[in-house]
């Protein structure tokens, strides 16, 4: 029942977005911060949601693996907590994986005060090792006010707070090259069935369908995660998650037997199998989005920070790119979202005012209207987002409250879901480069798995 609930919501969000990319939107992705204008380094027509304390003098570090844009955009809402408490604030940037980036940095004797962790595996491991620190009555009473349980219960460790949810994703969507589409006379795919009939549509007309980051296997876990919770359900998906049944389970088959269909079909990726595992993320989609009608591939498959790459294009969110729920493979459409939360590794009022203020309604304002951000904040004003096509996604995410389904691999250990190179990552790698042997991939990962989970 509240499945059916949840996808009848999305549902209702996601024909919007359909609806929205045939008639364009309001913005071209990129946005415009309008944080700074006015006293205080606040918008003038908005009042604080947030009172943080005077920090004059004081100095403090956030470790983040952002770069780019994001990192930019990060930096805008440093800025203005630094404004507000009188703090100077440097951005440390990480390494995947993150924990060990930090285990480096303690052992040498410098922790940052926070680290934005993206993994919710990874906040477990911070928390058995302990160097996270538990949230404070500030910051907590920000999320009870601004936050649906289920991000609280993520952030939380045997009770306890420790991580404030501050970016999000939907991670199940596909976007599209308009022209490429248009050219081919291909439409967008509701089934599993839909989306392979209308790569090959792209495919005969001249034009490689689907473009892979396979360079990250975080994309391929990804790819896994939404035909598994579209056809194995969401029960299973729990437990899958959690290692209560095994990656040789049938259910695990039948997912890589229907990913195969698409890994087994070279022609249908960009550059072939070989291509696509040296292409990293950021480049699976600019190239979908340059070469005017004849891309080196006409669909990308990520959540909605594609849009951050697609503004580093001249394609226009809304007429050039488009976007449409990855198909269903069972009876619904998946709904998968990801996240970075704050961890405090220091003790201090420091590390605490920085919590309360990325739980805060003011801090995720910036990031929304500079672009390429989803947050969690359900007090969050939907307006504040630079365009319709993400604001609608947003509010898909908002909508599904408690029902959602995270990451899988950001759930497991880091060792399996969240290392380059090894666990999850290399394994579904080492799929895509040859998808017949399922079995094989079975056995792996749950060799992988069962170390991971048991140490």
């Amino acid at each position: 029942m509240r499945r059916t609930l949840r996808m009848r919501r999305a549902a209702v969000v996601f024909t919007a977005i359909g609806a929205l990319a045939l008639t364009g939107c309001g913005g071209d992705g990129d946005g415009e911060d309008k944080a700074g204008e006015g006293s205080g380094g606040k918008s003038p027509d908005s009042a604080s949601t947030v009172t943080l304390p005077k920090l004059d003098g004081q100095k403090l570090s956030v470790a983040a693996v952002w770069t780019g844009p994001e990192q930019a955009n990060f930096t805008k809402v440093l800025d203005e907590f630094e404004k507000r408490t009188g703090a100077s604030v440097t951005f440390v940037p990480a390494q995947d994986p993150i924990v060990n980036f930090l285990g480096t940095k303690i052992a040498g004797g410098q922790p940052p005060d926070v680290a934005m962790i993206p993994q919710v595996g990874a906040i477990q491991q911070a928390v058995a090792k302990k160097w996270a620190k538990p949230v404070g009555a500030e910051a907590r009473a920000q999320l009870g006010q601004n936050y649906a349980k289920v991000w609280q219960d993520l952030g939380s460790v045997d009770g306890t707070q420790y991580g404030v949810y501050f970016k999000a994703a939907n991670k199940s969507l596909i976007w599209y090259n308009a022209k490429a589409f248009e050219n081919a006379g291909a439409s967008e795919p509701k089934t599993w069935k839909d989306f392979l009939a209308t790569a090959e549509t792209v495919s005969a007309s001249g034009v490689t369908p689907v473009s892979v980051g396979g360079a990250d296997g975080w994309t391929l876990t990804d790819w896994f995660e939404n035909i598994y919770l579209s056809q194995a359900g969401p029960e299973k998906y729990d437990q899958l998650a959690k290692h209560e049944i095994k990656w040789t389970d049938p259910s695990v088959k039948d997912a890589l037997t229907t990913l195969a269909e698409l890994f087994g079909k070279p022609s249908l990726i960009s550059g072939g199998a070989d291509g696509a595992l040296q292409t990293e993320f950021p480049v699976s989609v600019t190239q979908t989005f340059t070469g005017g009608d004849q891309p080196k591939g006409a669909m990308v498959f990520e959540g909605d920070f594609v849009s951050i790459n697609i503004a580093q294009t001249e394609a226009k969110i809304g007429t050039d790119a488009k976007v449409f729920p990855f198909p269903a493979v069972g009876a619904e459409s998946p709904v998968v979202t990801g996240g970075d939360a704050a961890v405090a590794l220091k003790d201090g009022e420091g590390a605490q005012a920085l919590l309360t203020w990325l739980a805060s309604t003011d801090a995720a304002k910036i990031w929304a209207e500079a672009g390429g951000f989803i947050s969690p904040n359900k007090s969050l004003d939907a307006a504040s987002y630079p365009n319709d096509v993400q604001r609608t996604i947003a509010e898909a995410l908002i909508a599904a409250g408690d029902d959602v389904r995270f990451d899988m691999s950001d759930q497991a250990p880091q060792s399996f879901g969240g290392t380059p190179g090894k666990g999850e990552w290399k394994t579904l790698q080492d799929f895509l480069k040859n998808p017949k042997d399922i079995a094989g991939t079975q056995a792996k990962l749950e060799s992988d798995a069962a170390k991971a989970y048991t140490s």
